[in-house]
């Protein structure tokens, strides 16, 4: 993002290396986005996933997608969410990203995170 920054001779000059300036709804989503990447990073059973490249050599980007896949779906859900709505996608995307059907409880149990962590940024409070 350029910036005018000073004059010389009387010309604006742009500050190509100026740092942008962040507005807060995206430094908010931002962190949001850190927050579903700190409860993925502690879920075993997508870890073991990337590190095993159960998904293929491209796993890693496989989870960061993820990311993305459930910040948009928290964004353009209209309405109540559901746990359950959640736990679908989770459940999909290990099965079909990844190659692996998890039935250790553990995608109920990221889901109920991701969706506290949901509720707590509508209340108000940092991920």
């Amino acid at each position: 993002m350029e910036a005018m920054v000073q004059r010389e001779n009387g010309m604006m000059i742009k500050n190509k290396s100026a740092s942008p300036s962040y507005t807060e709804s995206e430094v908010i989503m931002s962190m949001y986005c850190q927050g579903i990447s700190r409860v993925l990073l502690e879920w075993n059973g997508l870890q073991m996933a990337i590190q095993n490249q159960w998904g293929g050599y491209d796993s890693h980007q496989k989870s960061q997608q993820l990311v993305f896949d459930i910040f948009s779906w928290f964004c353009k859900s209209r309405g109540s969410l559901y746990v359950e709505e959640l736990e679908n996608l989770l459940h999909e995307s290990m099965l079909f990203s990844f190659n692996t059907d998890i039935e250790d409880g553990s995608i109920e149990e990221v889901a109920e995170q991701l969706m506290s962590m949901h509720e707590g940024c509508l209340q108000g409070c940092h991920v």
